[in-house]
C-alpha cells in the first residue's frame, strides 16, 4: 500500500460517517480503524515515508500515552538513595518514586527543570536527581517514532455500543531539541518516575516520557494533513 492508496481508504472511511466499534473497551478505536483499512498490525510500510505508526484517538479524550522510556546514564545520585531520600510509601508499604514530574514542585519538593540543552529532575534545595540531554531525547524520539499518522475520530455511544466517525488524519514527522524544550516548558510533555526500594537496589520500571494524545502534533516539526 502506498500513501495515495492509504489516503484513499481513509477518505472512504470518512465518507461512511459513524461506524460501529469492532471491539469493546479503550482499544476499540484502534481495532476499528485497522479493520476498516485492512491493516493487521499497528505499524505498516508506506513506500513514500517508510514505516509509520498509526495512532487513532478520540477527539474528546484526555488520555496520556507513553512516547518512550529513557534511563541510560541520567542519574546524578544513586537511584536507591533518591528513593530513600525523596520517595513516599505506596499501598504495599514500599517506598518508591512514582511521580509525574512537572515544572511545579510536588509534595516531595521535586520538580522538572528545563533549559535549552537539558531537562532535569531537581529538589527545591538545588540538588539534581537526574538529567537528560534534549539532543539524546530527540534522537530517541525519532528512532522510536520516525513517522506517526494520527487519525482523529468523534465517538458516541448507541445502545451500549461505541461508534466512531474518523474525520481527520495527519502525518507527523521529525522533532528537535529546541522543539522538545518548548513543549516541556509548555507542560505538554511529562516525565514519569517509576522506581522503588527493593532492599539493596532500586527497581526501575523505566522513566516514561508522556504526552496527552491531543497534544501529539505539537511535538513534531512536520505536519501534513492527509484528510481533513
Amino acid at each position: 500500500m502506498d500513501l495515495k492508496e492509504f489516503e484513499k481508504k481513509l477518505s472512504e472511511l470518512k465518507e461512511k460517517g459513524f461506524v460501529p466499534s469492532t471491539r469493546k473497551g479503550p482499544t476499540g478505536i484502534g481495532h476499528t480503524l485497522e479493520t476498516y483499512l485492512g491493516i493487521k498490525e499497528n505499524n505498516m510500510p508506506l513506500p513514500d515515508i517508510g514505516y509509520a505508526e498509526i495512532k487513532a484517538h478520540r477527539t474528546d479524550s484526555n488520555n496520556m500515552i507513553t512516547l518512550f522510556t529513557f534511563n541510560r546514564k541520567v542519574w546524578q545520585m544513586p537511584p536507591l538513595e533518591a528513593v530513600k531520600k525523596y520517595g513516599s510509601l505506596d499501598r504495599n508499604g514500599r517506598k518508591g518514586l512514582y511521580y509525574t514530574m512537572s515544572l511545579k514542585p510536588n509534595n516531595a519538593g521535586l520538580f522538572l527543570y528545563v533549559d535549552d540543552k537539558d531537562i532535569s529532575v531537581r529538589h527545591i534545595s538545588g540538588e539534581i536527581i537526574a538529567i537528560w540531554s534534549l539532543k539524546n531525547l530527540a534522537e530517541t524520539f525519532i528512532k522510536k517514532i520516525p513517522s506517526l499518522i494520527l487519525v482523529s475520530a468523534f465517538a458516541e455511544e448507541r445502545d451500549g455500543r461505541e461508534w466512531f466517525h474518523f474525520y481527520r488524519a495527519q502525518l507527523l514527522q521529525g522533532t528537535s531539541p529546541e522543539l522538545l524544550s518548548n513543549q516541556f516548558k509548555a507542560e505538554n510533555i511529562f516525565v514519569d518516575l517509576r522506581l522503588h526500594d527493593k532492599g539493596t537496589t532500586a527497581r526501575n520500571h523505566g522513566t516514561g516520557f508522556r504526552v496527552y494524545e491531543n497534544k501529539l502534533p505539537y511535538l513534531f516539526k512536520k505536519i501534513v494533513d492527509l484528510i481533513d
